[in-house]
């Protein structure tokens, strides 16, 4: 500040209020407190207060007691509460006589200059950090389409929250998308806890049509045709799972498509030769995600939600090819429990 207004300014290099805006902005982006309306309206409001109440009244207690009162309600009534901003009030009063002179520049040069600085150090920190701020609510999930999969049954509404919200007739540190959201994870991961004790094999598919390395990969896409499945996981002579090749593999790297034949004899007749006859293992991925036959239901449900799994090969205690779970496995299995509670709960 003394270098944007020179070294003769007689104004606070910095007001100690700041430190605690700081706190917030650094420490707690994503609090309704921190955010940019909050820090610089809350200021402004409670500077201009605070320096209104120390002319207005002779006795500093009552001031004092006066500015940070009516602050608090403008910042209510302006939605920009700002916890630090009670001590910007206080500060217009009780700063002594070099705030005193300052009036209502005090407003302007201190606290508003020293305010956006504040907040233009945070936003620069947080990009840089990977944080967000100002902060984004979560993205509400939209409404269900019909014919879409089933979710758990809602307990609960958006207006239900702002009903409760507001018979609580006090102020939550939290944002109310993020609060709902917050929730909606906890509703479906106690949905999801129901079927804990489901695991891979109570659901998934076995034997397990597998292949090596050394199939030929028109072989592979054989059995993915004739059998129709979409992956194929590749084993070694222990049946430990070294690989996968899907659909996929073939369609992208050999050139095997489903639809009429005629083109894709063609396409192979004017295919340069090769001399070597193509294997499963030049194609397959060796990066293969696998989960045990003890995972539980819960594990499985954010590999196929989340990372965008649709075929997970299953290990037995050995670490050997005991079976396959995919998406259908999964619905299905989530199916017969529901069922069967339903009937037992009957």
């Amino acid at each position: 500040m003394h270098i944007l207004l020179g070294p003769a300014a007689s104004i606070p290099l910095l007001v100690a209020p700041m430190g605690a805006s700081a706190v917030l902005l650094f420490a707690v982006p994503a609090s309704p407190l921190a955010q940019p309306w909050s820090i610089i309206g809350g200021n402004l409001v409670s500077a201009t207060v605070g320096v209104a109440c120390a002319g207005w009244i002779a006795d500093p207690v009552g001031a004092a007691a006066l500015a940070v009162a009516l602050a608090i309600c403008l910042m209510f009534a302006l939605r920009c509460v700002h916890p630090p901003s009670g001590a910007v009030a206080l500060t217009a009063v009780l700063g002594g006589p070099t705030i005193h002179a300052l009036g209502y520049r005090f407003v302007a040069e201190p606290i508003a200059m020293q305010s956006a600085a504040l907040l233009v150090a945070a936003i620069v920190y947080h990009a840089v950090t990977g944080h967000r701020y100002p902060h984004v609510a979560h993205q509400r999930p939209a409404r269900r389409a019909a014919g879409s999969p089933v979710t758990p049954k809602e307990t609960f509404t958006r207006a239900d929250l702002e009903a409760v919200l507001n018979r609580r007739d006090e102020l939550l540190d939290i944002d109310l998308d993020d609060l709902e959201s917050l929730l909606r994870d906890i509703q479906l991961q106690a949905y999801a806890r129901q079927f804990n004790q489901l695991t891979c094999a109570d659901i998934m598919s076995s034997p397990v049509v597998t292949v090596s390395v050394t199939t030929k990969v028109s072989e592979a896409w054989g059995l993915l045709k004739q059998r129709d499945i979409k992956a194929l996981p590749v084993t070694d002579a222990s049946r430990r799972v070294i690989g996968i090749v899907t659909r996929a593999d073939l369609a992208d790297k050999q050139g095997f498509r489903s639809g009429p034949v005629i083109p894709h004899v063609l396409q192979r007749w004017f295919k340069p030769a090769t001399d070597s006859v193509p294997l499963v293992g030049a194609v397959m991925n060796p990066d293969v995600r696998t989960v045990a036959v003890t995972t539980s239901f819960v594990e499985l449900l954010p590999l196929f939600a989340n990372d965008g799994h649709h075929h997970i090969p299953v290990l037995d205690a050995e670490e050997r090819l005991a079976g396959m779970i995919t998406e259908a496995d999964l619905i299905a299995g989530l199916y017969r429990e529901a069922y069967t509670g339903q009937q037992r709960a009957a």
